[in-house]
């Protein structure tokens, strides 16, 4: 290189060295060194002790790191699609042109703010069994005619019957549905998203659709969604993976319970490193989250090839 571009190259590595030196210190090294400790036996007392594979030996035997790794994947399958579907919804009915249209997008937007401590506690009033706000609702004669309808349904098929009030988080069979209801609570951000790929929809499309004698229905599927797929595609990465690293909500309202029927990925590893004090354990479980999130990403990338759509293609 001739001095010129030296010093260039040098005023450029002082500008971006903060960046290089916060990357190398708080995150290179210790993913390295996480590496290097799930092969390790280490309780952050004692110096490790190199053991090989035997972490990942005994993760496989060991059934609490299987139910929450089950918990986690029955937690994302259910509130996953859910999101996307009640964000999506709220986005295209927010891109209407109606009065106070501002006002709804700010109404939405705003639980996405609300602190996750402050969201926990709001929530546990509402699903409480015999005061909350939810179970009083579910008792009024419209929810409760359908709550019956529902059981003669489940009977004829020899189902169990719902039985209310509902014990929202100390019941094992509805403790992971009521989080994954919850999660619809902070759709605010992804809708906004929506709103901005829906902006960028082409409006001589849609009009040229609606010429041709489409439907609203046909617009939507054929044009409006196929031009949002980039955008439905990202929040679909987002999603899952956010999903399987879900920790505060849970640790918060049920601290995993009732009978481990809410225990996530996530907790148990907090538990092995910070309680148990198996920081190797819990390095192994954590290189395995990040190989599940990687085949999941993975998968989403090579299915996409099939119904993501790009305006520049």
């Amino acid at each position: 290189m001739s001095p010129l571009e030296r010093r260039r190259l040098g005023s450029g590595l002082v500008f971006i060295s903060p960046w290089l030196i916060g990357f190398t210190v708080f995150l290179l090294i210790p993913v390295c060194l996480s590496f290097y400790y799930s092969f390790c036996d280490y309780s952050l007392l004692q110096t490790p002790a190199f053991i090989g594979l035997d972490n990942y030996r005994e993760l496989l035997g060991d059934p609490v790191f299987w139910q929450s790794l089950r918990n986690t994947g029955v937690y994302a399958s259910l509130a996953l699609p859910a999101g996307m579907l009640v964000s999506l919804g709220l986005a295209l009915l927010l891109n209407q042109k109606v009065v106070g249209q501002s006002i709804f997008r700010t109404l939405i937007f705003l639980p996405s703010l609300v602190p996750t401590v402050a969201s926990a506690m709001l929530w546990l009033w509402l699903f409480n069994a015999k005061l909350g706000l939810i179970n009083t609702l579910l008792d009024m004669p419209p929810f409760a005619a359908t709550i019956q309808g529902i059981n003669v349904a489940l009977g004829a098929v020899h189902l169990p019957q719902i039985q209310t009030p509902i014990s929202w988080l100390t019941d094992p069979a509805w403790a992971l549905p009521a989080l994954a209801f919850m999660s619809l609570w902070g759709v605010g951000q992804t809708v906004v998203i929506y709103l901005a790929g829906l902006q960028d929809v082409p409006g001589e499309l849609i009009e040229s659709a609606e010429l041709d004698g489409a439907n609203a229905w046909q617009r939507l599927w054929n044009v409006t969604l196929p031009m949002l797929s980039p955008v439905i595609f990202f929040n679909m990465i987002m999603a899952i993976i956010g999903a399987l690293q879900e920790f505060s909500i849970p640790y918060i309202m049920t601290g995993g319970g009732p009978a481990r029927a809410t225990y996530f990925f996530t907790m148990y590893l907090y538990d092995n490193a910070f309680t148990y004090l198996k920081m190797g354990y819990a390095s192994a479980m954590a290189w395995i989250q990040l190989l599940i999130v990687l085949l999941l990403t993975g998968l989403s990338f090579w299915l996409s090839k099939r119904w993501v759509h790009y305006q520049s293609k």
